[in-house]
């Protein structure tokens, strides 16, 4: 294997076989599988009248928040070892919530999605481990993202076409449950442990200054796209369409999704980090426009497709500009949590701007939250090279 074609180094030193490699991906896949399945699961839950449309926002804020703060106490507090066993036991405990979610309503599905963030977010720091210790991480996230979209995407069209219509919610909560049951298999072929971050880096522990400013630009400007992506079907129904647009909005989005993740794959190495996040926010912008119209069906579809291909386009480079702010690496550790945190707190600003009745508040709330992160990222650009000269 190349130099960058070795994601881990083991105990030993030596890269792991490449097994072990798609498995540290693979585990991943059911930590973030939930977020391209929020709208259809927790609209549903709504139309069956288990949760209000403010609960919406909260229950996704309450899963998000609770994989945020496991993985970020993960990558500070523990050290990479027994990644077979803990794979196997976060696997597990995820089924669980999952399978508890089925009954569930009001305040017991705000519980059960608590408890299955928290084995989430241990699966995320897996793979985030795997990626922060690779030569180009943009790529290895892109491939990672990539996957992750690909089966989400088959979950969303089993979801419109399928599960939700015949099974309800309860369906496609099952449905999560034997994903996670499946993903035992890569948890018991991932590496025993990661070698070290960085030369002359320790394995744990927190980020210089610079790490956690940019880990608060991811945190800022992924708060806006959490917050509106994750009441798509309130501003359907606004629109005068029907929930099943939202639902096809979804499968759509997260077809093109595969293309963002593809093209961020590509891009990897070859284009600067900066350049795709203005690119994306401007982009996102003219997505949440379509959102505040009445946009026909065609159109309010289309959007949607736009804002998942920039989401998935824009996602791996936070990891170069984190690593670029700090280059031992140890904030690259906490992106993963940083994201998911952003992805929570959207939701949970926007809870006392939406009703039944109104949600497209929310839209202004995402394009403050945009273009506040998307300054902080051009200070950290901005002032590099100083920082740079400073450190040496």
């Amino acid at each position: 294997m190349t130099a960058r074609a070795q994601p881990v180094e083991s105990s030993g030193g030596s890269p792991p076989r490449r097994l072990q490699s798609a498995a540290a991906i693979a585990v991943g896949l059911n930590a973030l599988l939930i977020v391209g399945l929020f709208a259809p699961l927790l609209g549903a839950l709504a139309d069956e009248h288990r949760l209000t449309a403010p609960q919406i926002g909260l229950a996704a804020s309450v899963e998000l928040l609770s994989t945020a703060f496991a993985t970020g106490l993960a990558g500070m507090l523990l050290e990479p070892r027994r990644l077979r066993l803990i794979g196997v036991a976060a696997s597990l405990a995820l089924a669980a919530a999952d399978a508890a979610t089925m009954q569930a309503s009001g305040a017991q599905v705000l519980a059960a999605r608590s408890a299955a963030g928290a084995a989430e977010g241990v699966l995320l720091w897996i793979t985030v481990g795997m990626i922060a210790r690779t030569a180009t991480p943009e790529r290895w996230a892109g491939a990672f993202f990539t996957l992750q979209t690909v089966a989400q995407l088959m979950l969303a069209l089993a979801f419109a076409v399928l599960i939700i219509p015949r099974f309800g919610a309860s369906g496609g909560y099952a449905a999560l449950a034997l994903c996670a049951i499946a993903g035992l298999a890569p948890a018991l072929a991932l590496p025993s442990r990661y070698g070290p971050l960085a030369a002359g880096q320790g394995q744990a522990g927190p980020p210089p200054l610079r790490g956690w400013i940019a880990l608060l630009a991811t945190f800022v400007f992924g708060s806006a796209n959490g917050g509106v992506a994750v009441f798509l079907q309130r501003y359907a129904l606004q629109a005068g369409l029907a929930a099943g647009v939202a639902r096809t909005a979804v499968w759509v989005s997260l077809a093109a999704q595969v293309a963002g993740g593809s093209a961020a794959t590509a891009l990897a190495g070859k284009v600067r980090w900066f350049t795709v996040m203005a690119g994306g926010a401007a982009l996102w912008l003219v997505c949440w426009i379509g959102f505040s119209v009445r946009a026909p069906a065609a159109g309010f579809i289309a959007a949607n497709g736009l804002s998942g291909l920039v989401g998935l386009m824009v996602s791996p480079f936070y990891v170069p500009m984190i690593i670029e702010a700090d280059p031992s690496r140890r904030a690259a550790v906490q992106t993963g949590a940083a994201q998911l945190l952003g992805g929570a707190a959207g939701p949970l600003m926007a809870f006392a701007l939406v009703s039944d009745t109104d949600a497209r508040r929310v839209l202004a709330l995402g394009a403050v939250l945009l273009l506040s992160g998307l300054a902080i990222m051009a200070w950290l650009r901005l002032t590099h090279r100083s920082a740079a000269a400073e450190a040496a």
